[in-house]
């Protein structure tokens, strides 16, 4: 279960990002809670996912290009500074009770441009740094930090949030508090990306300008009809199954009444599960009949939704929020794991990119869904995403009929 993290390099960008995702983690729920505080809206919470999401479709290409020709260890620490910087900002003014729903979205434009200049650089490092026969091990270990800090993370955001605001639950000082904690969480991230003995020297490469390297990245895209499948399957399905986590703070306020620990409680669950399923890809290492194993995974996921929005409490929804957890992340895992063994290492920086950048587009999808749940109920609306979840993942079998028949995925015949 843990092969990669005898490597010395993975073991350290294992800590850096399980600590980073710690502290994403912890603003999502500081954040998600203080928005829906100020504006008592579900698409407040859209319009600010969105805005932290949509850079990544305008930028990511470029940061591609950039991970494909320059080393790629100053690109990450550079860009986690940037971020710790822009943390401790937003923390001042939340402490001093000036933060305005308009600040969530300048941050979040900010923070998603950063991200999308390092995240490809980020993605294309696993399989430069542990061999081919480890890489699905190392990628499922690699989404484990995403749901380590899921498990613990947002439930220590909800507690230090009350604990810092004395029980005044409406106080912007505990959530200022919290974002000071983050900021400190992502120099440790620094510390440990700055440790490694890679670098990420570039390939030998290409004279070509930068237009002309992105275009490359779409005709192979074009050209590799299994990675273009595996692309729409990692996003169209996601626009939907994540409605329970990106509306959480309405369904924890609307069906559960409760406050900002209940959401740490909320988020807990849905962590408990995606760790859950992580680890158990991560056993399983480079299983077969991959395909079948992801469209089964991804209908089950989808009942997991409809349960979750017919949950008439806390220990309710927190049972199907841990069976979600588990069936969106092994779809989530192995989805890459596949995506990673597949491309050809010269262009992985910019494939990544393009699977970025149309990751951007994906809250769109959350859009539809939050309206229904400002007009018509959350319940309704999350039960309206678990339908179109299972319809999504219908049309791409159908689609891309190829996928089903994904085996070990080595190389892009699959």
């Amino acid at each position: 279960m843990f092969d990669a993290l005898a490597i010395r390099d993975f073991r350290l960008l294992w800590v850096a990002n399980l600590v980073a995702s710690f502290a994403m983690q912890m603003q999502m729920v500081a954040r998600g809670w203080l928005i829906y505080d100020i504006t008592s809206s579900p698409m407040a919470l859209a319009w600010v996912i969105l805005s932290f999401m949509l850079p990544s479709f305008v930028f990511s290409l470029w940061g591609g290009v950039i991970a494909d020709r320059m080393r790629k260890k100053p690109i990450m620490i550079g860009a986690q500074l940037l971020n710790t910087a822009a943390t401790v900002l937003l923390a001042v003014i939340i402490y001093r009770g000036d933060v305005t729903f308009w600040h969530f979205i300048y941050f979040g434009l900010f923070n998603g441009t950063i991200l999308s200049f390092s995240m490809p650089a980020r993605s294309a490092v696993i399989p430069e740094i542990v061999p081919k026969h480890v890489v699905v091990n190392a990628m499922a270990l690699q989404s484990s930090t995403y749901s380590l800090s899921r498990v613990a993370g947002p439930s220590l955001a909800g507690l230090l949030i009350a604990w810092f605001a004395g029980g005044d639950n409406t106080s912007a000082t505990g959530v200022g508090l919290v974002f000071y904690v983050i900021a400190a969480m992502y120099l440790v991230s620094v510390a440990a990306t700055a440790m490694l003995h890679y670098t990420g020297d570039p390939r030998a490469g290409t004279n070509a300008g930068m237009i002309e390297d992105i275009a490359e990245g779409f005709r192979y895209m074009g050209r590799e009809r299994i990675i273009l499948g595996l692309m729409v399957m990692g996003i169209v399905p996601f626009m939907f199954g994540f409605a329970p986590t990106f509306l959480a703070p309405a369904f924890n306020k609307e069906v559960i009444d409760g406050g900002p620990d209940t959401l740490g409680y909320l988020m807990t669950a849905f962590g408990v599960g995606s760790l859950i399923g992580a680890l158990t890809l991560a056993r399983l290492g480079d299983i077969g009949g991959k395909g079948k194993v992801l469209f089964a995974a991804t209908y089950i996921w989808a009942g997991g939704v409809a349960a979750f929005a017919l949950s008439p409490g806390l220990v309710a929804a927190m049972i199907f929020g841990i069976f979600i957890g588990v069936f969106s992340s092994l779809v989530g895992s192995l989805n890459m794991s596949v995506v990673t063994l597949a491309i050809k290492p010269e262009i992985r920086g910019r494939v990544m990119a393009i699977m970025m950048m149309t990751h951007g587009i994906m809250p769109l999808g959350m859009f539809p869904v939050a309206a229904a749940a400002e007009f018509i109920g959350i319940d309704v609306a999350l039960f309206l995403s678990a339908v179109l979840l299972a319809v999504s993942m219908a049309a791409i079998g159908w689609w891309f009929p190829e996928l089903k028949k994904i085996d070990k995925g080595h190389g892009a015949e699959a």
